[in-house]
């Protein structure tokens, strides 16, 4: 009998021990130990880099979640490296030496307000819709096979009264399908997805200025920079394995 019991309780092990393998094989992305200082990148173009006239170095997202994290007795390192103008295939040329270098444990990708562009005297945007969702496509697995978590983001809505495109539009007109993209993207890829398209676009629709958020209708001033962080800081709590 003893022996029989023993068999059992082996074999409960066994299936209990299997279990939490198999779940732990299951999730999309690794979480660091707990014990580690956080790297966290945030990439993308001039919203991420977001100092100009009128933002600090301070006031950007990037430095307000670093905050939030260490306020929460979190020992996190924010690398910013937006770059102005950036898109997709120019982030996937420097990913090596500006990402990856870092042995990031987290990053955050915002893209699409360049990549959807219309410049003067053109007729379509600077890159497809296509090719943004394989530079994209590309990102994440690059990341992941680096052992990054990854975090895509769309990027805020253009304001009411921002400057009309090459076609004569509004920019979020190209904008949107892109942004579609990027949301696609996450869940096909299993990526958390942080959507500040949709968050400031439901302001607006509920009678916000949203271009009062925003130094030119586009980059995002101190309030838009504060708006920003408080979608990041949770999402990315939770991707790390650190609650709400």
């Amino acid at each position: 009998m003893l022996s029989f019991r023993r068999r059992v309780l082996s074999r409960t092990c066994l299936a209990v021990g299997f279990f939490f393998l198999l779940i732990q094989a299951l999730r999309s992305d690794p979480v660091p130990p707990p014990t580690e200082p956080l790297r966290i990148v945030t990439l993308g173009d001039s919203i991420t880099k977001a100092v100009r006239p009128g933002v600090t170095a301070d006031e950007t997202f990037a430095a307000r979640l670093e905050r939030a994290l260490r306020r929460g007795g979190v020992d996190a390192t924010v690398y910013n490296v937006g770059i102005g103008g950036e898109r997709t295939d120019q982030a996937l040329l420097r990913l090596e030496r500006d990402v990856l270098a870092h042995r990031p444990h987290l990053v955050t990708l915002m893209y699409g307000t360049n990549d959807s562009y219309v410049d003067a005297g053109k007729t379509a945007s600077r890159i497809t819709a296509d090719a943004y969702r394989a530079n994209l496509e590309q990102l994440v697995d690059r990341l992941r096979a680096a052992g990054a978590l990854p975090v895509l983001m769309t990027p805020p809505r253009w304001g009411r009264a921002a400057k009309r495109n090459g076609l004569g539009e509004n920019p979020n007109v190209r904008l949107e399908p892109f942004v579609d993209v990027c949301r696609q993207v996450a869940e096909e890829r299993r990526v958390r997805l942080v959507d500040h398209f949709a968050d400031w676009s439901a302001a607006e629709s509920g009678g916000e200025d949203i271009g009062t958020w925003t130094t030119d209708q586009c980059h995002p001033n101190p309030a838009g920079q504060a708006r920003l962080a408080g979608k990041i800081v949770p999402v990315v709590r939770e991707a790390l394995g650190l609650g709400y």
